[in-house]
């Protein structure tokens, strides 16, 4: 039988065909799930980079606050501030004393004065 196709050829080569065909049917059915499953992927990881970046801004933001306040109470902030304060209460010492002086020198009674002045 050279030449010729007998049964047992085409039988087989209907065999070859349709496991080909179903191969190619079951990758495909593969490949778009993996698609599927990728974009659900890259979903998850823009939600991820998304949070990653919240997380980070109020990383920063807390970080800048905490150096605010430690400059703030810094030894040499507290240290000026402090100089700072002791000057004014010197200075409210000297002017209460100051006021009282005032108060003596006047002894509180007013002469009287008259409406017009007289030009000497």
């Amino acid at each position: 039988m050279d030449g010729a196709i007998d049964i047992r050829l085409v039988i087989t080569l209907l065999g070859v065909a349709a496991s080909v065909f179903g191969g190619a049917a079951i990758a495909k059915l593969q490949i778009k799930q993996l698609t599927e499953e990728a974009k659900d992927l890259h979903k998850d990881i823009r939600s991820l980079d998304a949070r990653y970046d919240r997380l980070h801004t109020l990383s920063e933001t807390q970080e800048q606050r905490i150096d605010i306040l430690a400059k703030m109470n810094s030894p040499e902030n507290l240290r000026r501030d402090h100089m700072t304060l002791a000057a004014i209460q010197a200075d409210i010492a000297f002017l209460k004393d100051e006021a009282a002086r005032m108060h003596k020198i006047h002894n509180g009674v007013h002469p009287p004065v008259a409406n017009e002045r007289k030009a000497t």
